[in-house]
């Protein structure tokens, strides 16, 4: 049977990624995303695309209706400024995930995927900038990013617990800060690789000389490039991991360094503000690929900087476009 799969969140980054994958792969695909279609970063005219929130039971089942696959990515969700400025709004995307389980299990899909994040894990193992990496089992005791790391924890147990009661085969990735072409680079929802090249761009295009950066710069995470993040999906939705994995790259650095790399593409060097009130997230957080490599012989192919490179090189187009 051929597989139809319905991708949420497709009008946004990784999801749209993900719809372009299956349907290259061969699959009857379903795109879905509350935003009008003129807001998605990528439309697949040869997916079926629909314009549903998912907050709302019914549309869950409209989404799902014929196909036997979901990969579950919606969420409101954004880079550390939003997620630290609209807990409740994170919060009510369990709402999503609630509904979208319920319909795959009454319409008779056989396997769901469901985007966790690496906010889910105790924020008092994240204290040191030299992180050696988080572990899936630092996820508890639980004291997760308040508002949406919670949710995310949340919908994890739910997706165990549909699987234990239902026989609903689910599949869990928890994602450790993606980044890459088509993505959300302004406007206050973007994370910190799209930040920092959009801020080294504005600085070549209009002659700026400081970039300001949140915190003190020494806080420290890994990127994923999407490239790489697609292929992991696709790994861990059609493995036998029944626990909630890892998705993430173990090249830690700073956010001094990220700039650093930027910097080192464009060419161009700003000074450096440090904004110390602004938001900035945990100290240190890393992704440990121990589990995924032992489970799959799998590790991202992407180095940083060269993920970069893309990204870099996506944003500074799309914002000379809009200079004119």
């Amino acid at each position: 049977m051929k597989k139809r799969a319905v991708v949420t969140g497709a009008g946004g980054f990784i999801a749209g990624h993900l719809a372009r994958r299956l349907k290259d792969m061969g699959y009857d695909v379903r795109a879905v995303d509350k935003k009008p279609l003129t807001e998605w970063y990528q439309v697949h005219d040869d997916c079926d695309n629909l314009v549903l929130d998912l907050n709302i039971k019914e549309n869950c089942y409209t989404a799902v209706n014929g196909y036997n696959e979901v990969f579950n990515l919606a969420a409101d969700m954004g880079g550390m400024g939003f997620i630290e400025n609209n807990k409740a709004e994170c919060m009510l995307s369990v709402l999503i995930n609630t509904h979208m389980l319920m319909a795959a299990r009454d319409l008779g899909a056989t396997r769901f995927f469901y985007a966790s994040s690496a906010c889910v894990y105790n924020g008092e193992k994240q204290t040191d900038p030299n992180n050696p990496g988080l572990k899936e089992a630092d996820a508890y005791p639980a004291l997760a990013e308040d508002g949406y790391g919670w949710e995310k924890l949340f919908s994890e147990r739910m997706c165990r617990h549909f699987m234990e009661d239902y026989g609903l085969t689910t599949r869990v990735a928890r994602f450790h800060n993606v980044y890459g072409p088509y993505g959300t680079y302004d406007g206050g929802r973007e994370k910190a690789p799209a930040a920092m090249a959009r801020k080294v761009i504005d600085g070549e295009l209009y002659g700026k000389d400081e970039i300001i950066i949140w915190g003190d710069g020494e806080q420290t995470r890994s990127f994923m490039y999407i490239d790489d993040c697609v292929d992991g999906i696709l790994k861990i939705m059609y493995s036998g991991i029944e626990e909630p994995i890892n998705l993430g790259s173990d090249e830690m650095v700073s956010i001094n360094q990220l700039v650093d790399i930027v910097e080192d593409i464009a060419g161009y060097k700003l000074k450096r503000t440090y904004d110390l009130d602004a938001p900035k997230g945990v100290r240190g957080r890393n992704s440990d690929n121990t589990l995924i490599k032992e489970y799959l012989d799998w590790a991202p192919a992407y180095p940083l900087a060269d993920g970069m490179k893309k990204t870099y090189d996506w944003i500074k187009e799309q914002m000379v476009a809009k200079k004119g």
